[in-house]
């Protein structure tokens, strides 16, 4: 759930949306294929922090390639490609004071998205893996619900939802116009490289890995590994199904709605046309309703995300001796410190680019370049680390390989559509 709090929000909340607005039904295939696709290289990620409990930099640390400062190639590409998500962020909580203004217009955008950073720290400085678990599940729930029942809701408007228009959407055919759009929903829809890199982090800290304790010759320590492996399989498969209908409903919402108003969201008043998905569906007194759950579903990416990139900076910081990320009084001094800088820098850059919507695309688009990089390093897990009495079965590699190739694809066109 902390995963799928990380995922639903900003790339569904304003991409998904902007691409249905964009290109209508027609790419309903992209954001189906981008939520299913992805999930055998987070698996690899999962099974290689609970058989080695390494950490995701230090994994990565190992990559073959050169070295820089102690660091691998690997580390330096990722911190490269997070400086561009970094604005991605400062989106967000520009799109949080968007929502909390039209809530409480007396308190300005620039007040709202200081409030939003201020809290954000707040929490996750304080907060240890149990209660940002908590946190995510609350959040998610709500927005969830509010979200399918307003696609049911879209049935008797004018905006009513046809199979004719669904199977629209498995045309495999995409307007040159939307490819950027395409490629950053791509980015951010499913488990992205960001949550990618993320999970192995939740998977050691819910304690999958400590309880499969270090390996062993033994076939003790392979049944434990086995099995704590499959509770992970569960847990991404389980996510899997929360964010893939969640984000389709967005995705229908803004496709029916926006696309046939002809509205696109963008600038100061982005959620403004946001909210039109859910004030043509379930009437106008859905606006209060709609504005919390935007609040609360952007509000979880900034909190979720928060938590992971304190975690991800520490441990790459580590790898160039700034400290031990094993040794806990230093990590968690370190994330504690992380938890204030990351939010107060995102609110600054949201205010001083006011541009959500822009800031958010080119946060998608360099997560999917940053694809590149996962599937390398889910390829060097599975086929030169993951010990030989946990490989999986031929079908299990078809559907990863399918996995690699659908990936590769679209990370290369991402890197054509930055150059």
């Amino acid at each position: 759930m902390i995963l799928s709090a990380s995922i639903v929000g900003s790339g569904e909340l304003i991409m998904t949306t902007t691409l249905g607005a964009q290109a209508g039904f027609v790419a309903l295939w992209v954001i189906i294929i981008s939520c299913l696709v992805k999930v055998c290289v987070q698996l690899e990620f999962g099974k290689h922090a609970i058989s080695s409990g390494e950490s995701t930099m230090t994994a990565l640390n190992g990559l073959r390639g050169p070295k820089v400062a102690g660091a691998s190639w690997s580390i330096w590409m990722w911190l490269l490609v997070q400086l561009v998500i970094f604005v991605q962020y400062g989106g967000i909580v520009t799109g949080v004071g968007q929502a909390l203004n039209i809530a409480v217009p007396a308190v300005p955008v620039w007040a709202w998205s200081c409030i939003a950073g201020l809290s954000t720290a707040i929490l996750v400085s304080y907060g240890g893996y149990r209660l940002i678990q908590n946190v995510s599940i609350a959040l998610m729930g709500v927005f969830t619900l509010f979200t399918l029942l307003c696609v049911g809701f879209l049935q008797g408007t004018e905006f009513a939802i046809s199979t004719e228009r669904i199977a629209e959407g498995f045309r495999f055919q995409l307007p040159p116009a939307v490819l950027g759009a395409a490629i950053a929903a791509f980015g951010l829809t499913g488990v992205g490289a960001s949550e990618i890199i993320a999970y192995p982090y939740w998977c050691l800290e819910k304690g999958y890995a400590g309880y499969t304790g270090p390996r062993e010759l033994s076939g003790e320590w392979t049944s434990r590994a086995r099995g704590w492996i499959r509770v992970m399989y569960w847990d991404a498969l389980m996510s899997m199904v929360v964010y893939t209908v969640v984000t389709c409903a967005f995705f229908v919402l803004g496709a029916a709605v926006l696309h046939g108003r002809g509205e696109i969201p963008e600038g100061p008043d982005m959620i403004r046309t946001l909210s039109k998905i859910y004030t043509e569906s379930a009437g106008t007194g859905a606006m209060a309703i709609y504005i919390a759950g935007a609040i609360i579903v952007l509000f979880s990416t900034l909190f979720a995300g928060s938590a992971a990139w304190t975690r991800m900076f520490s441990d790459a910081f580590s790898q160039v001796g700034l400290l031990d990320y094993s040794d806990d009084t230093q990590r968690q001094r370190w994330i504690r410190g992380l938890a204030w800088f990351f939010p107060l820098a995102w609110t600054v850059l949201g205010l001083t680019m006011e541009a959500p919507v822009a800031m958010v695309t080119a946060g998608g688009i360099a997560n999917a370049g940053l694809l590149l990089l996962v599937v390398f390093a889910a390829y060097t897990f599975r086929y030169h680390r993951l010990p030989p009495e946990l490989r999986p079965g031929r079908a299990y590699d078809v559907l990863l390989w399918a996995s690699f190739v659908a990936i590769a694809f679209v990370g290369v066109l991402a890197v054509v559509k930055v150059l």
